[in-house]
């Protein structure tokens, strides 16, 4: 068995001992430009096209992360990169669940506690109670029912807040009230006072953090964005902002990354930043499922976390 790796950041060589540990049998090749000698599995993140372009012989490609926006993004541009019939995986969770649940927990008790008022009284050497949130009140909204969304949404039910999820298809979840479809849309907005953006990067939901979505909103909102920046259009949340419409807004992915020095998120009271890493890719989970998952495949199995090309994730 022949694996082909490739990844602009990654201690590559790391991957290829562990890998070679969990797969013996396997022959683990770091890709290199002008490889084109045989390959059954190709581990992949911003792969070069000419990596993957005329590999009809892969029995599968993984990419090595949860999102595939960057092998759709290059689809479009080369339309001959992945042979259509060879199976693109995603890795579902690998440890990022738990890295979410920790960023949405912590930032949703610091909104519902005010801990964000209370920092600003700080700066102004205020000492002042400030009333409280209701609870009942404090309707918790999450965009995208996936893995990693419902992930979220289980940890935050132990704080006893109306959570509801919003998503492309029906789902039948256990205390989560659901709405699906473009038609439920507004209603899920009507009621949500924190908004958690967990949708997948595809054609239909860029830009759909927008002043049209955002204006649906209870006044006095939050906005959480932990899928991608390609979701939320700045100015308009900007806009939201410093109208009072969106009290504040925690934000981990951006349209242009690195965040420019100069871009007005830095210094807004309402805006918490963090460098796109709410939850990352863990080396050994990550490659415990892909030496999972070929094991599966090698014996005629059907792994999870196939990416189904049209929908985009």
């Amino acid at each position: 068995m022949d694996i082909i790796f490739y990844h602009p950041s990654f201690n590559a060589e790391k991957w290829r001992q562990g890998l070679q540990q969990r797969l013996p049998q396997a022959r683990l090749r770091l890709w290199q430009p002008g490889d084109n000698q045989p390959a059954d599995y190709a581990l992949v993140r911003m792969a070069p096209p000419e990596m993957l372009r005329g590999r009809g012989d892969l029995k599968a490609i993984f990419a090595i992360g949860a999102g595939v926006d960057d092998i759709l993004g290059q689809l479009q541009k080369y339309p001959d990169m992945i042979d259509p019939a060879v199976p693109l995986f995603r890795l579902e969770d690998t440890g990022m669940g738990l890295q979410m649940q920790e960023y949405a927990v912590h930032t949703v008790l610091g909104w519902f506690r005010r801990f964000d008022d209370y920092r600003r009284q700080q700066q102004q050497a205020c000492w002042k109670h400030l009333a409280n949130y209701r609870r009942e009140d404090f309707t918790i909204g999450i965009l995208g029912a996936g893995v990693l969304g419902l992930s979220v949404a289980e940890s935050l039910k132990a704080w006893g807040f109306p959570l509801r999820c919003w998503s492309r298809s029906p789902k039948q979840l256990d205390g989560i009230e659901s709405f699906h479809g473009d038609d439920r849309l507004t209603a899920f907005l009507a009621d949500t006072q924190v908004l958690i953006n967990l949708l997948p990067n595809t054609p239909q939901t860029v830009g759909i953090i927008n002043r049209s979505l955002l204006n649906r909103l209870k006044d006095g909102a939050f906005v959480m964005n932990l899928a991608r920046g390609a979701h939320v259009v700045e100015d308009d949340l900007l806009a939201a902002l410093n109208d009072n419409k969106i009290k504040g807004a925690a934000l981990d992915v951006f349209v242009n990354e690195p965040l420019s020095a100069d871009h007005p998120f830095w210094h807004h009271p309402g805006v918490t930043i963090t460098p796109h890493n709410a939850a990352v890719t863990l080396p050994e989970e990550a490659m415990d499922y892909i030496a999972g998952a070929i094991q599966q495949l090698e014996a005629g199995q059907q792994p999870q976390g196939r990416v189904d090309l049209t929908r985009g994730y």
